[in-house]
């Protein structure tokens, strides 16, 4: 056994000696070099069966846990990685087996084992201090959100009846609200399933990698209208569930499409319409076959007098039209009898893709009524027959918000594709890229527009869909604001009428470094209410052991990272926040009452690597759309490799936390409380419900009674947290994965909490079909 466990701890040290010169040669820390020698030491005495092994390796485990604890402090998650192993071989040698061989035999012939009490001390020295980083956590913000009405009756947008919910985001103002308070802190832990629909749309074998189920319903009178990830459009009765109607758009499959969701559908009352006609009441549904197809609200049945026999063809115009490389997955804008709706652009597919021009179509009768071509901004005049749109240019792929009466739309726009390739963009291109663009309802003509990254190579499109509210300021001027969530985890809080900040921004300088052909701009924008991450470093490397820690460490040192905005490159460039983004589609909630928000920002690292055209494969026959991996930008010099910032082991090279929830004051851009959010229960072989601070994309709603509510997360849960304070309140265990955002309406006197479950391809969380209802017994 003692000439085994010295082969170990041989094999060990060559292993930790050899990775510790390559980190070092790095410009790495020179601990796994130092550690691994200590490993070598302590196998050739454990080979020579000298008893000075014990106090050597004693000294590896003191020394081991002096430099970590000078890393990362008293983080029980970043010191168990690092001491772990070391811990338990201490535990080892101290076994009689291993002592014995390494003792002395007396005069008398008796054997003596080596004494334990040097490896003993330094084992219970590291107990001793993992306890007590386990009673710390050094990443929490503890506070609390004023819990005072500023506005008792504020703005909401529209005209919604409290118990309803007409809008992805509840109202025109998207801000995922709730006024309605029969819920709250002191006794949302009772509520319980009211019912349970399934839709029966799963994820089929030859469906993309992307396929997702993102819909947040809507709920007019006493029915809930929902979209599912095959473009369904489903009516269900609002108190139990029942089915009505199913509206199937046979919308087909194409491998070229990066994604397959739907993110919900859009109701119109048209008020000229007698009660009860046909179509007099509508619900409009976009599908992945970039159609837009208007149903009768009541009957699902299609409404023959919209566009063309009731369906709309969005690819109309486009100068390149692929199959699967254009469509709407999120539900279009229906005001002042108009629909305004953009589309989702593959990213990175090719130069030669669609436009993503947004437009105003007749409500009625489909007829185009304006275009607005962030590549051609200035002519929004409907497009003469013959003539086609800018090709390439920055989509918007996310929802908008209004003010009707401003008579604005609030745009939240992505990037010129390729993302990460900056060389040709026109003016046009380099002004309105991912940015907020506010423009006029009725023409389409650029009221204003705020800018969140300059010349974007990271896929930082503005994701969300920006949250409208008054915000009363301390010398009592009301204020129409803005409230945008970007992937860069900066909230601009802006005059909604002018674009001008009412938090304050600054330019930072940026990291320089393009490839020869590109450029990077100067300075970046950054908000004073952000939840930008700090800088990674090499301490920050994480992983199950130290041996997966040390090959994050070098990868670490190999990438090309000076810190956000670290330009593209050749050899590998890391950005962080990555392409998942601090927030993404799931915006913030707001409480206008109160003029706080919620939310959850995400923290994971991506990589992206320039690939040589010549250097791409011919594309294969069974290649299925994706933003990871290979990224082929047909007809640009580089494409792109590019995908989370993973160990060997498949987990993130990067510490946790990944996730929180997190409140902040809109009136004074003050972050109250940060939490971490979310276990390691699904993510693992083993059901472990350690909280960890897991990833996650979706949003959450806050309610008037205080409580805020989120799925999102890696594991299948929908929580429920008390919005002043943020702690977790109460948990329900979801069949499939909850990455969608919850909402809240009332039959009667009766709130409930309505969340679906179907799981998200890109984050691997379990796939389903589900619709559950929750209320108060």
């Amino acid at each position: 056994m003692l000439i085994l466990t010295a082969l170990v701890f041989a094999l060990i040290g060559i292993a930790l000696g050899g990775g510790g010169i390559e980190l070092l040669m790095l410009g790495g820390s020179p601990y796994y070099l130092i550690a691994g020698i200590g490993f070598l030491l302590t196998a050739i005495l454990l080979f020579k069966r000298n008893a000075a092994a014990i106090w050597l390796y004693a000294l590896v485990i003191l020394g081991s846990l002096a430099w970590a604890v000078w890393e990362v402090g008293f983080d029980w998650w970043q010191l168990g990685p690092r001491g772990g192993i070391i811990v338990l071989l201490g535990l080892w040698l101290m076994l009689p087996a291993i002592r014995r061989p390494l003792g002395f035999e007396s005069p008398t012939g008796e054997r003596y084992a080596a004494g334990a009490w040097p490896l003993a001390l330094a084992v219970l020295v590291s107990i001793g201090i993992a306890g007590y980083s386990m009673t710390q956590d050094p990443h929490d913000i503890r506070g609390d959100l004023p819990s005072d009405v500023v506005t008792a009756d504020p703005p909401l947008g529209g005209n919604v009846p409290s118990g309803e919910w007409h809008q992805y985001g509840r109202t025109p103002f998207g801000q995922r609200y709730a006024p309605l308070d029969q819920i709250t802190p002191e006794n949302v832990a009772s509520l319980k399933v009211a019912w349970q629909y399934q839709t029966g749309d799963v994820k089929r074998p030859e469906d993309v990698g992307e396929t997702t189920y993102q819909v947040t319903p809507i709920k007019v009178k006493d029915t809930l209208y929902a979209c599912t990830p095959h473009n369904w459009a489903i009516a269900l009765d609002a108190a139990t569930g029942e089915e009505k109607w199913k509206y199937d758009s046979n919308s087909g499959m194409n491998p070229d499409r990066q994604h397959q969701t739907c993110r919900g559908v859009t109701y119109w009352a048209d008020p000229a319409a007698t009660a009860g006609s046909v179509c007099a009441e509508r619900v409009y549904l976009p599908t992945s076959d970039a159609r837009l197809i208007a149903l009768d609200a009541a009957t699902g049945t299609v409404c023959t007098s919209f566009a063309d026999n009731g369906v709309l063809h969005l690819e109309k115009g486009m100068k390149y039209n692929p199959a699967g490389y254009y469509y709407s997955t999120s539900p279009p804008v229906a005001v002042a009898g108009k629909l305004i709706i953009g589309g989702a652009v593959n990213d990175n597919y090719s130069t030669q893709e669609q436009s993503g021009v947004i437009r105003a179509f007749d409500i009625n009768t489909g007829a185009l009524i304006w275009n607005w071509d962030s590549g051609n901004p200035d002519v929004t005049t409907p497009l003469p027959e013959g003539q086609t749109y800018s090709t390439n240019s920055p989509n918007s792929w996310s929802v908008s918000s209004y003010d009707e009466g401003l008579g604005l739309v609030y745009i939240p726009m992505g990037n010129q594709v390729p993302d990460q390739l900056g060389m040709g963009r026109s003016e046009h291109v380099e002004k309105y890229s991912s940015s907020i663009v506010a423009l006029d309802i009725n023409s389409g003509a650029v009221r204003w527009v705020r800018q969140t990254v300059h010349h974007d190579l990271w896929d930082m499109d503005v994701p969300a869909q920006p949250a409208l509210m008054d915000i009363t300021k301390d010398d009592g001027t009301v204020v129409p604001a803005l409230v945008g969530p970007t992937k860069q985890g900066d909230i601009y809080v802006l005059d909604r009428r002018s674009g001008e900040p009412i938090i304050p921004l600054e330019e930072v300088p940026a990291p320089k470094g393009a490839i020869p052909e590109d450029f990077t701009a100067p300075t970046q924008p950054v908000s004073g209410l952000t939840f930008m991450p700090a800088p990674l470093q090499e301490r920050n490397m994480w992983g199950v052991t130290m041996f997966d820690q040390l090959a994050c460490r070098i990868s670490f040192r190999s990438l090309k990272y000076e810190g956000r905005y670290t330009p593209p490159s050749l050899e590998g460039t890391l950005v962080y926040p990555g392409n998942f983004g601090t927030f993404n589609w799931g915006s913030v909630a707001v409480d206008p009452e109160r003029q706080v928000m919620f939310g959850m920002p995400t923290y994971l690292a991506f990589t992206s690597r320039l690939v040589p055209r010549d250097q791409i494969p011919p594309k294969g026959q069974d290649e299925k759309g994706s933003e990871q991996g290979l990224n082929r930008n047909d007809g640009a010099p580089y494409g792109v490799f590019m995908g989370p910032f993973l160990g060997p082991l498949g987990i993130p090279c990067q510490a946790p936390p990944w996730g929180y929830v997190a409140g902040a004051d809109l009136r004074t851009g003050k972050i109250a409380y940060k939490h971490k959010n979310g276990t390691v229960e699904d993510m693992t072989p083993l059901p472990l419900p350690f909280k960890v601070g897991v990833p996650g994309i979706g949003g959450p709603m806050i309610t008037k009674g205080g409580v805020a509510f989120l799925g999102a997360a890696v594991d299948d849960y929908l929580r429920a947290y008390d919005l002043t304070t943020g702690k977790q309140l109460w948990e329900a265990r979801l069949p499939a994965g909850g990455q969608s955002t919850p909402m809240s309406y009332a039959v009667g006197d009766k709130q409930y909490v309505l969340i679906v479950a179907g799981g998200h391809g890109s984050v691997g969380t379990k796939p389903g079909d589900y619709v559950i209802a929750y209320t108060l017994p």
